[in-house]
């Protein structure tokens, strides 16, 4: 876990770095401060805990010896996607299905799928971040 006066502080570096002009800098870190205040740092840490713990689940399901742990999440949105469609042409042909099921349907879609391709750009971009401070260390 970061703390919160460490990722304060990564801030004031960045904006150090960044903005050259005092003025604009002293109104940056103002409400980097401000930020701090009002608990939004606090968010965003445990937005990147949430995110590093969906990513060591993964890696636990890959590690896992079983099949079905690591294909569980895959043929569960193949599944939603394939009833979701199948609900779209069933409506084309003007058969009603009933509304709720559809909206739960995609709800559930859009929760597996930000779980993948979100969590999986949240990834590609820790990988880039260390492997600039591996370059940087040589």
């Amino acid at each position: 876990m970061i703390p919160l006066m460490a990722l304060f502080d990564v801030g004031m570096k960045v904006l150090d770095k960044f903005i050259p002009d005092p003025e604009a800098k002293a109104k940056a870190q103002k409400e980097l401060l401000q930020m701090q205040q009002e608990g939004r740092l606090a968010e965003l840490n445990a937005d990147n805990i949430e995110a590093q713990e969906l990513t060591k689940r993964q890696q636990a399901d890959m590690a896992s010896d079983s099949w079905l742990s690591k294909n569980i999440r895959p043929m569960t949105l193949v599944f939603i996607l394939f009833v979701y469609t199948s609900f779209a042409i069933m409506s084309a042909f003007e058969m009603n299905v009933h509304q709720p099921y559809v909206e739960l349907l995609g709800q559930w879609g859009m929760l597996i799928m930000s779980f993948y391709f979100g969590g999986r750009t949240l990834e590609k971009i820790m990988d880039m971040k260390s492997k600039g401070k591996q370059d940087a260390a040589k």
